[in-house]
């Protein structure tokens, strides 16, 4: 039945293609995906897809039903675009000045949509249900919880993401078991000093001065507070402060990231922070203010469908090579999926030298190879086979509102 699938796939490859270029062409940033998620919508309703719109702002849902009774999984993909002018030199660059799709969104919907076609003309070979999720807003704007928070996720026994990654070879799946990436958080630090003349420092409290003692023990919270078995990275990437050479600046802003895996390390590096901020600057008799701003948590691959999909994957694609990864330090928003459902989000290399499509995600000059979408199509085929494709014990009914 599988390989019956995969060749239904590979006959829509050109179409995946001019999905894929019409969303590059016209992309939609985060919160404003509207032409987008109504092209989606109408795509589905021509398979015949049931479908349900507007889930948490933008989403859209599509619902296969099988036609026996089993397990209900969900497959995600991402569409929204980002704030980067495309400068690609391709006949499918960014119609949008300023806005490209520069992470791989565009490939993961039309990933799905070919996906979803294949299984709803399946669906009588079914023991169970898919949901489709497409899901707007991935990049901060919170549409993975927006979207639980309208029940998306009802019914569903397991969850399932793919994620194209330009730095791994075509025709590589990679996968991490258990922490996959990061929890990506935000800081900003203000440093109230006492601003003056440049010949007297003396009669000022210098906020660029406090600011350099802070930015080097910052840096021993890493290398000296963190378990050298753990994983943590603080990063200062922008400082501000003063307009001209013979004054000293009242005021000093810094701002940074702060990526972990496990909420405690993630706790320990925000405790000796505030620690760090507030010692330094009653030793300089300065003020501060402190803002910490969690963002996604880590993405948490769980172990039984990380193996699942592992094996699976070596059994009913042995064309491609699927290894197992270090985790990134990038942060996805699929973790809160996870938090929610078992399952797991695996990474579906689509670098090519060749194609020049080798830059790093959020780039300007950010592309992909596009059969890299045939891949990632035949894997979720593949998860979707495992758990439907015959009736599973357990079942879990899918309820549409």
């Amino acid at each position: 039945m599988l390989e019956n699938w995969n060749e239904q796939l590979e006959e829509m490859y050109n179409k995946m293609v001019e999905w894929r270029r019409h969303f590059h062409q016209y992309p939609e940033l985060t919160n404003q995906e509207y032409k987008t998620s109504k092209l989606i919508a109408d795509i589905l309703t021509d398979f015949g897809i049931k479908i349900r719109t507007n889930v948490g702002g933008m989403g859209v849902l599509g619902y296969i039903y099988g036609a026996k009774p089993g397990k209900t999984i969900a497959l995600r993909a991402d569409f929204d675009a980002l704030p980067i002018q495309d400068e690609k030199n391709v006949p499918y660059k960014s119609k949008v000045d300023g806005v490209m799709h520069a992470c791989g969104h565009d490939g993961h919907t039309a990933t799905l949509l070919a996906v979803g076609k294949v299984l709803n003309e399946n669906r009588k070979n079914l023991a169970g249900n898919v949901i489709l999720l497409f899901q707007h807003a991935e990049e901060g704007g919170g549409g993975a919880g927006k979207m639980i928070a309208d029940n998306c996720l009802e019914g569903v026994d397991a969850v399932f993401g793919n994620h194209l990654w330009s730095l791994y070879p075509t025709g590589e799946i990679a996968y991490t078991k258990g922490y996959t990436t990061a929890a990506g958080d935000g800081f900003s630090i203000k440093i109230k000093g006492k601003g003056g003349h440049g010949s007297s420092p003396h009669d000022t409290v210098d906020s660029i001065a406090v600011a350099g003692q802070l930015i080097n023990q910052l840096q021993y919270i890493v290398s000296r507070k963190v378990n050298p078995q753990k994983t943590a990275v603080l990063t200062i990437g922008s400082i501000h402060a003063g307009n001209a050479a013979n004054v000293i600046a009242d005021t000093a802003v810094m701002k940074g990231t702060v990526r972990t895996y496990e909420k405690e390390v993630q706790q320990l590096v925000k405790e000796a922070m505030e620690e760090a901020i507030k010692g330094i600057c009653m030793s300089s008799k300065a003020d501060y203010e402190f803002n910490y701003k969690y963002g996604m948590p880590s993405v948490y691959n769980h172990p039984a469908e990380t193996d699942i999909f592992a094996n699976t994957i070596k059994t009913s694609l042995p064309e491609l090579v699927i290894k197992e990864v270090p985790a990134l330090l990038v942060s996805e928003d699929f973790a809160l999926y996870l938090e929610k459902k078992p399952g797991m989000i695996f990474f579906t290399g689509a670098g090519n030298e060749e194609l020049q499509a080798i830059y790093p995600h959020h780039h300007p000059k950010f592309d992909f190879d596009e059969k890299a979408m045939l891949y990632a199509g035949k894997a979720m085929l593949a998860i979707s086979h495992y758990y439907l494709a015959e009736i599973p014990s357990g079942c879990a009914a899918v309820t549409v509102k």
